[in-house]
């Protein structure tokens, strides 16, 4: 594992991609960085934090051989992942917003932005955008955020908290090879935002209730809604509201 620290950078994602254009990087290879001044979310959103105070870092993971179709094991990899480690932390009430926002009750402390790298039909390698709120105490304009010390009014080691987060990456991944996608899945799926609980979605023809089942192989929601009708979205279908 090599750990790469900067002072700045547009975005940490970006900053190790252009590096794998340039190098041979090895397995799980890390930036993290003090400040980003283009720091992305999930569809293009923008990711902001105050420098200095949370962790935005990328890691590099190579595969070989690894099935697109499955591609979205990364995803349920990453958030378990990020769950685990706080879990270790003791950060309370942790579970993963479909499809990898991370929570802490009702607020939002981490996102996930996954970039894979495509060959024919396997992904050789993903990028992987972690941004965790830790020690920032102040979410202006943004009442879902919170961060570590907000929940639980101690001060965190960033240093330390990357390292742990590293770790439970290196075992989930591990876990995926030994385990398999299913067994990944189950514990992805037990670890979900409201599921089997009536929840309030919102999408193009406007808010309706339904109840979270799980989630399919290629990462769509599973929702029964009424008449115990199941219907299939993908993140760019419907939302979930708080």
């Amino acid at each position: 594992m090599r750990i790469i620290k900067l002072n700045a950078t547009d975005s940490t994602n970006l900053f190790l991609r252009s590096l794998s254009l340039d190098t041979t990087l090895t397995d799980f290879t890390v930036v993290v960085a003090k400040h980003q001044t283009n720091g992305r979310g999930q569809m293009g959103t923008v990711w902001n934090t105050q420098d200095a105070k949370n962790l935005t870092f990328s890691v590099f993971k190579r595969f070989d051989g690894f099935n697109l179709n499955q591609q979205f094991a990364i995803s349920m990899i990453v958030s378990l992942s990020v769950v685990s480690a706080l879990n270790k932390l003791n950060i309370p009430k942790v579970r993963i917003k479909w499809p990898n926002d991370i929570l802490s009750a009702n607020s939002k402390i981490c996102g996930i932005l996954i970039e894979n790298i495509i060959k024919q039909t396997d992904v050789a390698g993903s990028i992987i955008g972690i941004g965790l709120n830790v020690n920032q105490t102040d979410f202006k304009d943004l009442p879902q955020a919170s961060s570590l010390q907000n929940i639980t009014g101690k001060h965190f080691d960033l240093d330390e908290v990357l390292h742990l987060i590293i770790e439970q990456l290196q075992f989930y991944f591990e876990f995926f090879n030994q385990s398999g996608f299913d067994n990944l899945k189950a514990l992805y799926q037990s670890q979900l935002f409201r599921k089997d609980k009536p929840s309030t979605f919102s999408n193009e023809e406007g808010l309706f209730t339904g109840i979270i089942k799980g989630v399919t192989k290629e990462g769509l929601l599973k929702v029964q809604i009424e008449d115990l009708i199941i219907k299939y979205f993908d993140l760019k279908a419907v939302k979930l509201l708080y």
